[in-house]
């Protein structure tokens, strides 16, 4: 396969050019999405971005390509956009479930390595969205990195480092002030080797600003925020890939006030990895920790061992997913019904045709 310039920048390693191969031998060329749009993606190609849509087939089938995904493109002379033909199988995504009552997945970003949980510490740090988002980073496979924000407005950072460290078992906790630029370098660091990165936070958690620290320029656009509780709306409208000057990739995300759980608990299991040692201990395998006799969990509650606070945040995280994940069986269900619907009214209306028999 031909060297694809400029695209190893954005991670097109030796691994994704062997998942590439038969994509290339049918003439194909790849392409990183950098952004989506209603419609179309922005997609990075060797001779540089262009906008692409989906092919027919990918639109049958119901594909949608996500920010970071590497896609095989056709290009034919004389069609001005390129048609993404196929969309290579993803290393993993962070998602998040639809709002609302649909049991619909939202991919925010694909194949990523690192996630930046980033939370800002000017007042008290929400422990409870971090665990969230947490399982979310978790859940995807990549490795999770909580990067607190804002602390030039805090009195004690290490104290809320520490704070935060005890919601955050196996996760490594940073400390940064984007503005003076402290922290940053740790930041690059954690990208070495055009690792792909993506972050995520509530709106007015500097997402923006670290990204333009990491850039070294103002590319993102920033507002000022409430002194009184560092608080503030978010400026990023889509979720867009960065190549950094440095080396790696960052995927920027809007401030997202929803961030509804997929349906499955592992990313819950790792976000509280001392309720499941303690779990070994109850009588019953299959002990939910609420009311059962003989649980551990609620006896380490009791003990002071495990704080009351993670364990109603865990039984509200695992609910949570139990709810999405009965909506997407029930989504199946329908679907597969509607298709068989459709097969018996395919069936009837050729019987009819044909004068067969039939009903």
């Amino acid at each position: 396969m031909p060297d694809v310039p400029g695209l190893e920048g954005l991670g097109f390693s030796a691994r994704w050019r062997e998942l590439f191969a038969p994509h290339a031998a049918a003439g194909l060329l790849p392409g990183r999405v950098v952004r989506g749009d209603r419609g179309s993606s922005l997609v990075a190609m060797a001779p540089g971005i262009a906008r692409a849509k989906r092919s027919a087939a990918l639109r049958r089938a119901g594909v949608l390509p996500a920010v970071g995904d590497w896609v095989a493109l056709r290009a034919p002379a004389g069609l001005d956009t390129p048609l993404i033909e196929a969309v290579l199988e993803r290393t993993g995504a962070i998602a998040r479930g639809a709002a609302g009552r649909t049991s619909e997945v939202q991919v925010l970003a694909a194949n990523v390595d690192v996630v930046f949980v980033t939370a800002p510490i000017a007042g008290p740090p929400n422990l409870r969205r971090i665990e969230r988002e947490l399982s979310l980073a978790w859940e995807s496979g990549a490795a999770p990195v909580v990067v607190l924000t804002k602390a030039d407005l805090c009195d004690d950072p290490q104290a809320v480092r520490t704070a935060v460290e005890a919601v955050a078992p196996g996760a490594e906790v940073l400390v940064t002030r984007a503005l003076e630029g402290g922290g940053v370098a740790a930041l690059r660091e954690r990208l070495a080797g055009a690792l792909t990165a993506v972050l995520i936070g509530p709106s007015g958690a500097g997402k923006s600003t670290l990204v333009n620290a990491l850039l070294g320029e103002e590319r993102q656009a920033t507002l000022a925020v409430r002194v009184s509780d560092g608080r503030g709306r978010h400026v990023t409208v889509a979720r867009e890939l960065i190549a950094l000057p440095g080396g790696g990739v960052l995927i920027d995300t809007p401030g997202l006030r929803e961030l509804g759980l997929t349906g499955t608990e592992d990313g819950i299991a790792a976000t509280f990895p001392e309720i499941g040692h303690a779990a070994l201990g109850c009588r019953f395998r299959d002990c939910t920790h609420r009311d059962e006799p003989g649980c551990a969990v609620r006896a380490a509650v009791e003990d002071g061992t495990l704080p009351r606070e993670r364990l109603a945040s865990y039984h509200k995280l695992v609910r949570e997913a139990q709810v999405a994940a009965s909506r997407t069986d029930a989504r199946l269900r329908a679907e597969e019904e509607r298709r068989w619907k459709t097969i018996r009214k395919a069936a009837r209306d050729f019987y009819r045709r044909t004068g067969r028999g039939g009903r």
